[in-house]
């Protein structure tokens, strides 16, 4: 008695679990009728068939190779895969290891004819599903004409009204309100102060700094929307006049704080906590009178909330100290040689670690079958305007790993010696702080007064918090310094820094 296994799916989530149902109903019917025996079944919900990245399908595809079935079994071809290309390519690998596919509803004979006929099913599956796109994606534009809303989030000023956008007039008078303000010149931390002192809330949460900046930015409130290029203008009702849009869009281009300061590289970031609320300390720039670009950093808990008074504290600054005395804590004998060490075991323990070089080669084989399944395709004629790219995809993929392997293999076989690691972080690394950083440093902790270094590689563990500074038994560095300290607006402040570093 022949054995099989069934696979189902349905295309989106407007189908339901009963067309799964009704699927393996009539898959099973077949079976019976016909002496076979279901052995397993696999199903993929809400995935679409003009590709193969499907959970279920890619493990019917792999379990194949078990050979411990002869047929699969599926509602209609178009199931199974609505891209002609991937099709062949998968109804190959089923048919080496010895499987046929079964059409429980389509008739297809054992025949050349059958042949014939088997490709224009799959043709007109494909063809289908590209012109149901196409016939989609038309009814939303022509939706969208219409001022139709197509659902998602609704912004802040708008409220949905059988099935179109209208203004929601309390909420609106609060976005005229920020428009107004801005372009007067009031600060957005201000702007949010009194709406945070008047109740002001968004889905019941206060409006951050973020959502003004973000309806400060939009279009929509000026009634434009735009989509794939096209610009619609009755989609959105117009709240804010255009003139104030207009100056206030002006001034947030300007504006430091209305864009991102993508060119700055924050050294220290993701590595500091405030001393005083433990919140993250996080990057914040300004612009000076003269135009020039100052760059922090700030407690994000005094940043975001108000609620905590740790001082700002200058990027360079801040960044040059930590640098400065790590050199000088690691370049000391003792510690230097501790330090090495340890760097020497993590290293040998990396080489001998093989995870990433297996990895490399289990994909450069999948890579390799899948382009042989490709070029197998080719040479039976099964040609598409697709598979010139896929196949220059598959080759450019299998080089890319290639070349890693190689270079993990390379890196293996390089063992450092305990001369170089210490050459290395007495010269390279202090003209790469980058890498210094990476490297050496776990946590730091910021207050006004001071800093606390803790590193990695080291076996010091952070000190008792009822234990005073005064006993320096607890670190194996201690450095005292003075910094002009830009505190409050220009003025320039001598602070006087303890800093600390836990070895």
């Amino acid at each position: 008695m022949k054995t099989a296994v069934i696979y189902a799916r349905y295309s989106c989530e407007r189908q339901t679990e009963q067309s799964i149902e009704g699927q393996l109903r009539v898959c099973k019917d077949y079976a019976e009728r016909n002496d076979v025996v279901i052995v397993d079944t696999y199903i993929d919900r809400a995935m679409s068939g003009t590709n193969d990245n499907r959970k279920d399908f890619q493990r019917l595809i792999k379990d194949s190779n078990k050979k411990a079935w002869d047929f699969v079994l599926v509602y209609k071809l178009d199931r199974f895969s609505r891209n002609k290309y991937e099709s062949a390519i998968h109804k190959k690998t089923l048919r080496d290891n010895g499987i046929k596919i079964i059409s429980a509803t389509e008739n297809i004979p054992e025949t050349p004819e059958g042949i014939i006929l088997e490709s224009l099913l799959e043709g007109m599956a494909e063809y289908y599903s590209v012109e149901l796109s196409q016939k989609v994606k038309r009814g939303l534009n022509e939706s969208r004409k219409k001022g139709t809303f197509l659902g998602g989030y609704t912004p802040f000023g708008y409220k949905v009204v059988d099935k179109k956008l209208v203004i929601h007039e309390e909420e609106a008078t609060i976005v005229r309100y920020i428009y107004e303000q801005y372009a007067a010149g009031v600060f957005v931390k201000d702007i949010k102060a009194v709406l945070d002192s008047r109740g002001v809330k968004n889905k019941g949460k206060p409006l951050s700094r973020t959502s003004i900046y973000f309806i400060l930015k939009s279009e929509k409130y000026a009634g434009i929307y735009k989509h794939n290029g096209e610009i619609f203008h009755n989609m959105f009702p117009q709240i804010v006049p255009e003139d104030i849009y207009n100056t206030v869009r002006a001034k947030v281009e300007e504006n430091h704080y209305g864009k991102h300061d993508s060119t700055a590289v924050y050294l220290l970031k993701n590595l500091i906590k405030c001393g005083y609320c433990g919140k993250p300390i996080a990057s914040e720039s300004g612009t000076g009178n003269n135009g020039q670009v100052k760059r922090y950093y700030k407690c994000s808990g005094r940043k975001h909330e108000n609620s905590c008074n740790k001082s700002m504290i200058r990027k360079e600054v801040l960044e040059d100290l930590v640098v400065d005395v790590t050199l000088k804590a690691f370049t000391k004998g003792t510690d230097l040689n501790t330090l090495t060490e340890q760097l020497l075991k993590k290293l040998n323990t990396q080489i001998h670690d093989q995870s990433i070089l297996n990895l490399l080669e289990t994909e450069q084989n999948e890579l390799k079958k899948s382009l042989n399944n490709m070029l197998d395709a080719v040479e039976k004629g099964i040609i598409t305007s697709s598979t010139k790219q896929r196949i220059e995809e598959l080759e450019n993929k299998l080089e890319d790993v290639d070349t890693k392997i190689l270079l993990e293999k390379s890196r293996t076989k390089v063992l450092l010696t305990p001369k170089e690691i210490v050459s290395y972080i007495k010269t390279a690394l202090k003209k790469e702080p980058k890498v210094l950083i990476k490297i050496l440093i776990k946590e730091i902790i910021l207050f006004d007064d001071r800093i606390e270094i803790y590193y990695k590689h080291t076996d010091r563990q952070k000190p008792d918090e009822a234990k005073t500074h005064q006993a320096f038994s607890f670190y194996n560095a201690y450095y005292k310094c003075n910094i002009q300290q830009y505190r409050f607006g220009n003025k320039t402040v001598p602070v006087e820094l303890e800093i600390i570093c836990y070895l």
